[in-house]
């Protein structure tokens, strides 16, 4: 047998995870996370003379229930590879059924070229008995298909090593993508890490087609694909972009993106240029109209780039496989499984549609086993690999999203919805001011966890080797440099004492002295928090679509989770864990499993109404058509094709769709013949939001057909008789709660059918350990899979006293809790700013108002509502009673701006007469009336002027909803000369219900966790966990002050800055190193103004909060103890603290930014970014619009500032050119970056936007902006960015400078441009010394899935 050292250059590097059967290896990546994730875990097979893998059956029966579906004649072989970024996984069904099982590595170059091709040749050599050799194509005459799962797309995208493309974009849209929806990803991080994008080069194109109104001057119309009428203002012009298309070519590029707007309804400019393109010599052109036809430029702008970069790339792939074999294959069903779970002919296999190809594998795999045999119960898949875990939901059907986030990368197209979170056996473990923190960063491949023997970190595979549930035995001698060590407990133990350490200098030097623990007690608790993170995405996942994650069968596959499952279905309140008998090999059995899908959608925009149905249903019967020619041309008869039509529906006015299929609601008298899909619309509308809107018409956007080839395979399993108990193949001991135990080890491959286990005990076989933890008991069942029955875990006694594990713990289940009254209130609100803009905060406060928790993480709410809860506190005393629910929003009651209402609900406790907690809700009202609709008005002078005011509103009394005085309070401002009540009465009325009901559930949740752990130690870990955030802080502040000692430099810094009407802010920090303390003093500020720009007390502390999480630099809680450090003097009367009657609506959105500016600049973090939201409202009687542009942020030490993006304080979404254009009357002319207004320095400053808005009717146009006058600082020698610059450009060309703040009437043909500030640069430009090298790494963008997307749309606000 060959050695792992004999294999020169070809031998992989150990994987971060690490799991016993064997660890992972390091191979160019994995499946879906980059080079980092490896998967699955499993024993090295080392050449031909290995097969199949120890533990694992030779032969199981494969049985094909419709022969004619494969069309394979009897002999012949049928393959299912999963090519895993690490490990090669086959399942080949050999002649008569039965079926061999390998693995290999998915790179081995000393032995052979390319892995799937070697594991057809080992099984076709091992099976026939002779020998294949590697140099020779292989004989196809055996082979009847070939089914394979791939990372190749998947890594070209993380790795950024795709093709050489440029982008096609309709003129007036260069940057189009790079702006994207203008937010960040990352909120506190100053250097705005964002993905690069996909494309070498960008020309623009010539050509503009607009929808279609009947005005002066307009052409003829011409009708779209979705029923829309279109005007081409522009044909393509050929001739000029013939020249360009050659530069590309000469300069080396062959593949182009072609993106032009509203080519989703008008594909014929996007064919024309690709016609051209094809004519001379391009040889990838991906049509963005042919790639995803959906309306929304950007998603389907990017899906376009993405199938262009990776297409090419997966071609060659193919190209490559194919060689191996005799006829390059022609005679072989070769089938790529795609990321919305189904599979597709090798030649239609693109790139946009592939970078899920290998996790789909896994889901299709559980849901065609676990599923079945445990009666149809709903199961949650949980994938633990290396350096991230993939959780997935079936109950079913498959859940698929049509819009999500892959490396950083957008794409508009069908994918099971994978949620992949940043944690995994490679996680790193860390102690941060008295917090246990596991991961986001990993150990990776290289140097891998300690116990890999190369110096690497400790990470949760080292603490489940120190815990004794990893048994080094199992593992192959490939650790060390030289690869041929065993796994180093000791390494793993010494690491970790470095921890332990830390840990117990904190506990005995600390704030609450404790008693020390002992390395088991610290590595359990690092596992501990591991677990708790890991459910918080699980919860959201179920929650989200208001299912109960207790009611779940949890489906453990891959090569961590087995020591992990146990616990995560306990802490969920799950009862059942499947392990699959080929858990590690999951995703090539689902591969074997998959049928065969081809899809075909377009856009629409008719009502669904009766008298569209006869249109759907032709649009729908077409589709259906195109789906089974296109199987029936693979192969498959009629009689095993099914179609099932889809409609993606909307109420009119949201953005809400939901993808709806009528296949449980049948035909009826009054629907389209294809089935009652309004019915299912209202059925799931319901389940997911709680209510429905009857009177509101309902859209259809899109129409869709799914085709399904049914391969008719199942797996069936011959069970292993039972030859007396279980033998214990030894006994070792595994540290639980409580201390060590006595721990029983089997083998899985001399189980059989029926053996229990009772824990703990430890399951091992060639690909994963499994961990029965006490109270849980393991069944072998008839299926030969393993069920482990999850118990109640014995109850632990928790005190009050401060110990770190629970601290952490706390932390995750405070921050669950304001995440699930999240959930409830979007789940319930009506209205488009909270359901789908999702503007509003839930957070849980302690008995004296001080903030706990808070989520999401929108910046101008972070420290404002505790300011509220504590006036109430204040202002009510105690008359509050059970019942009771109070609304505020002024400003000297903690209020930002009048439009956010704050919800705020007393927790009462049995035996106490004062509410032990508080929970609030603040969600942003569309409208509550003033002058302007909105209530956002540019040139409010008085508090009155922008809406209702609530100081202390009893919403509900004993229990009772006090509808008609909340109706009388919002129409009150109608009775004030110019202003007028609310617009929108009842969507107000239902969002207060909704934040009613948000409210609810946290008190419900609260109650949950007094009831586990006692009042007491809640209300001690309340505080724990703010002592905490204060600890983080003071650190942060000593370090800044000693720092500052070091160089000579005095304790004390200070900046100022003015807004746009001269107003000074100026502050003077004060820094005490000894206490690690800081005083803010602004006094100096200018003093109230007449405008809006004054800004509420708490809008000051908010963007104090946000500033001191920015300077922390790493995650912390953010709540009431990050102030406790920090003494804050606002002199009364000043623009930060004005009188009750000042109006505010500017100040949270415009002075909040400078104050942040000038916090950053005393600190010397980062240049000044544009300080600006860039406020723009559209309006007549009939339609209004409001929107922020994005700018430029400032550079900072070691990185440039980003362009066209939004910047501290608002993170808010731009809406997409596509839909601003048919909802709104205007046009949208031009929309890119504004090339040079970042401020020039070592480190430039990003350049701010251009934006151009055509206005088709007469409406009011209302700006409220700022750095029109005082330009965006640059700092250490760094040059200022550009000044913004408003201009509105008449239809007979008078151009008119329009100020900072106005409102002006516009005309049809009229132009509004728009010119936001640059951001400040950083550094001497002339210094000559060269860019650090970490500005040339590519960034890492794990996460993905629905739940990631909601959290990033939850902090796009």
């Amino acid at each position: 047998m060959e050695t792992p050292a004999a294999r020169g250059s070809g031998t992989p590097e150990p994987d971060a995870t690490g799991e016993p059967g064997g660890p992972r290896f390091r191979a160019g990546g994995g499946r879906g996370q980059g080079p980092e994730r490896v998967r699955p875990n499993g024993r090295r097979a080392t050449g031909a003379d290995r097969p199949v893998l120890p533990g694992l059956p030779a032969e199981e029966s494969l049985l094909d229930s419709s022969p004619t579906t494969m069309g394979s004649p009897e002999g012949r072989f049928h393959f299912a590879i999963d090519r895993g970024g690490t490990f090669t996984d086959v399942f080949a069904q050999c002649p008569g059924g039965h079926v061999r099982v390998l693995k290999l590595l998915s790179e081995d170059p000393a032995n052979y070229v390319d892995a799937p091709t070697e594991g057809i040749r080992r099984i076709l050599e091992q099976e026939g008995g002779m020998l294949l050799p590697r140099d020779r194509p292989l004989d196809t005459s055996r082979i009847a298909s070939i089914r394979m799962g791939t990372t190749v797309a998947t890594n070209a995208l993380l790795e950024r090593c795709g093709e050489r493309v440029a982008l096609l974009v309709t003129r007036g849209f260069r940057d189009l993508l790079h702006v994207g929806t203008q937010a960040r990803e990352d909120l506190f991080d100053l250097a705005v890490p964002m993905p690069e994008m996909l494309y070498e080069e960008v020309l623009e194109v010539d050509e503009r087609v607009v929808l279609y109104r009947e005005e002066p001057g307009a052409g003829m119309p011409v009708k779209g694909r979705t029923g829309d009428l279109l005007e081409v203002q522009q044909p393509v012009d050929l001739g000029g972009l013939r020249g360009k298309l050659e530069g590309l070519l000469s300069r080396g590029i062959r593949s182009l993106a072609v993106v032009l707007m509203h080519s989703y309804t008008w594909a014929q400019h996007e064919q024309q240029v690709g016609a051209l393109a094809r004519e001379l010599g391009f040889t990838h052109v991906s049509l963005s109209s042919e790639a995803m036809p959906m309306v929304r430029i950007v998603p389907r702008g990017h899906t376009a780039c993405a199938d262009a970069y990776l297409t090419p790339t997966i071609q060659r792939y193919v190209q490559g496989f194919r060689r191996g074999f005799q006829g390059q294959l022609k005679d072989v069903q070769v089938l790529f499984m795609r990321s919305d779970g189904g599979l597709a002919p090798m030649d239609s296999f693109s790139g946009s549609r592939a970078v899920l190809s290998g996790p789909a594998g896994g889901v299709v795999g559980y849901s065609a086993t676990t599923y079945r045999v445990e009666g149809g119960h709903p199961v949650i898949g949980f994938d633990m690999g290396g350096t991230s875990t993939d959780v997935s939901r079936y109950a079913g059907e498959f859940e698929h999203v049509f819009e999500a986030s892959t490396a950083g990368v957008t794409l508009q197209a069908p994918q099971l919805d994978i949620n992949t979170v940043a944690a995994g056996g490679g996680s790193r473990l860390f102690f941060r001011s008295g917090l246990f923190v596991v991961g986001p960063e990993s150990a990776g491949a290289h140097p891998g966890p300690a116990c890999y023997r190369k110096g690497g970190p400790v990470t949760v595979t080292d603490a489940n080797l120190v815990l004794g549930r990893l048994l080094p035995a199992s593992f192959p001698r490939i650790f060390g440099p030289g690869e041929d060590q065993p796994l180093s407990p000791e390494a793993s133990r010494k690491a970790l004492e470095a921890v332990a350490t830390e840990v117990n200098s904190f506990l005995t030097n600390g704030p609450c002295p404790a008693s020390p623990l002992s390395l088991e007690e610290v590595a359990m608790g690092f596992v501990r928090v591991a677990n708790e993170a890991m459910c918080r995405p699980i919860r959201a996942l179920t929650q989200a679509r208001g299912h109960d994650p207790s009611a779940h069968v949890l489906a453990c596959f891959g090569g961590a989770g087995g020591q992990h499952a146990c616990a995560i279905a306990r802490a969920l309140g799950m009862d059942t864990v499947h392990i699959h008998r080929h858990s590690g090999l999951l995703s090539a059995l689902g591969l074997a499993l998959a049928d065969v899908v081809h899809e075909a959608q377009e856009p629409c925009s008719l009502p669904y109404a009766p008298e569209t149905f006869v249109q759907l249903d032709q649009r729908l019967s077409r589709l259906e058509e195109q789906c089974v020619d296109a199987l029936r041309a693979q192969g498959f008869p009629r009689a095993q094709i099914s179609t099932e039509s889809f409609l993606h529906l909307r109420y009119q006015g949201t953005d809400c769709a939901l993808m709806v299929s009528a296949h449980q609601h049948p035909a009826t008298a009054h629907s389209p013949r294809a089935g009652d899909f309004g019915a299912g619309f209202v059925e799931r509308y319901m389940r997911e939001f709680g209510f429905i809107i009857p009177e509101r018409p309902v859209v259809v956007d899109d129409v869709r057909v799914r085709g399904t080839g049914r391969s008719g395979l199942r797996l069936e399993y011959v069970p292993k008789a039972q030859s007396g108990p279980p033998r214990v193949d030894k006994t070792t001991r595994c540290y639980f709660e409580g201390g060590y135990q006595e721990t029983p080890v089997y083998l899985l491959g001399e189980l059989g059918a029926g053996h229990k286990l009772q824990g703990p005990c430890l399951l091992i076989d060639s690909n994963s350990t499994i961990l029965v933890e006490p109270a849980c008991q393991a069944e072998v069942t008839e299926t030969g899979d393993i069920r482990i029955s999850v118990g109640a875990e014995a109850p632990g006694t928790v005190g009050a006293q401060l110990d770190p594990i629970h601290l952490s713990i706390f932390s995750h289940r405070f921050m669950s809790i304001a995440e699930q009254m999240g959930r409830i209130l979007q789940r319930t609100a009506i209205s488009t700013n909270i359901k789908e803009r999702l503007d509003f905060s839930c957070a849980l406060f302690g008995p004296d108002g001080g903030l706990v928790s808070n989520a999401p993480h929108i910046p101008v709410h972070l420290g404002a509502m505790q300011e509220t809860v504590q006036f109430q506190i204040q202002h009510v005393g105690a008359d509050l009673h059970p019942g009771d629910v109070l609304l505020s929003n002024h400003p000297c009651a903690g209020g930002s701006h009048l439009p956010d209402l704050t919800v705020i609900t007393p927790v009462f406790w049995p035996g106490q007469t004062r509410p032990v907690f508080y929970v609030a809700s603040r969600g942003h009202h569309a409208d509550i009336g003033g002058i302007t609709p909105g209530s956002m008005p540019p040139h409010s002078t008085t508090l009155q002027q922008e809406g209702a005011i609530f100081l202390s509103f009893r919403l509900v009394q004993a229990g009772v909803f006090q509808e008609e005085a909340v109706t009388e309070a919002l129409r009150a401002p109608g009775n004030i000369p110019g202003c007028s009540g609310t617009r929108n009465l009842h969507d107000n009325l239902s969002d207060l219900r909704a934040q009613v009901a948000a409210n609810q559930k946290g008190i419900q949740l609260v109650g949950e966790l007094i009831g586990q752990y006692g009042l007491d130690v809640v209300q001690a870990y309340m505080g724990h966990i703010q002592a905490n955030a204060e600890l983080a802080v003071r650190d942060m502040l000593r370090a800044f002050g000693t720092s500052r000692q070091a160089q000579g430099l005095p304790l004390e810094v200070s900046a100022e800055d003015h807004m746009d009407d001269g107003s000074p802010i100026r502050l003077r920090v004060q820094i005490d190193v000894s206490e690690g303390s800081a005083v803010f003093d602004f006094s100096g500020t200018g003093p109230e103004v007449l405008g809006n720009l004054n800004a509420p007390r708490a809008i000051t502390l908010s963007a104090l909060i946000y500033c001191l999480r920015c300077l922390v630099g790493r995650d912390i809680p953010l709540n009431q103890g990050c102030l406790a450090p920090v003494h804050v003097v606002i002199p009364k009367g000043s623009i930060l603290d004005p009188s009750p009657e000042a109006a505010v609506v500017g100040g949270n959105v415009l002075t909040s930014q400078r104050v942040v500016d000038v916090i950053l600049g005393a600190f010397g973090a980062c240049a000044a970014s544009q300080g600006c939201m860039n406020n723009v409202t559209l309006g007549n009687a009939h339609m209004g619009y409001y929107e922020t542009v994005a700018g430029g942020a400032g550079a900072g030490p070691g990185w440039h500032g980003r362009s066209g993006v939004h910047s501290h304080m608002t993170n808010t979404r731009i809406t997409d050119p596509e839909i601003l254009e048919s909802r709104y009357p205007v046009i949208l002319r031009r929309f890119e970056l504004r090339l040079g207004s970042g401020g020039r320095g070592r480190f430039r400053g990003g350049d701010g936007v251009i934006r151009e808005l055509l206005f088709r009717e007469e409406a009011l146009l209302s700006v409220l902006t700022e750095r029109r006058a005082f330009q965006p600082y640059g700092l250490m020698g760094g040059e200022p960015g550009t000044r913004g610059l408003n201009l509105l450009i008449r239809k007979g060309g008078r151009t008119v400078n329009l100020g900072g703040k106005t409102s002006v009437l516009v005309s049809p043909g009229d132009v509004f441009c728009l010119h936001t500030p640059g951001g400040g640069g950083y550094g001497d430009p002339e210094d000559p010394a060269p860019l650090p090298a970490s500005l040339l790494q590519p960034l890492a963008f794990p996460e993905r899935g629905s739940v990631y997307e909601y959290r990033r749309a939850q902090e796009t606000v």
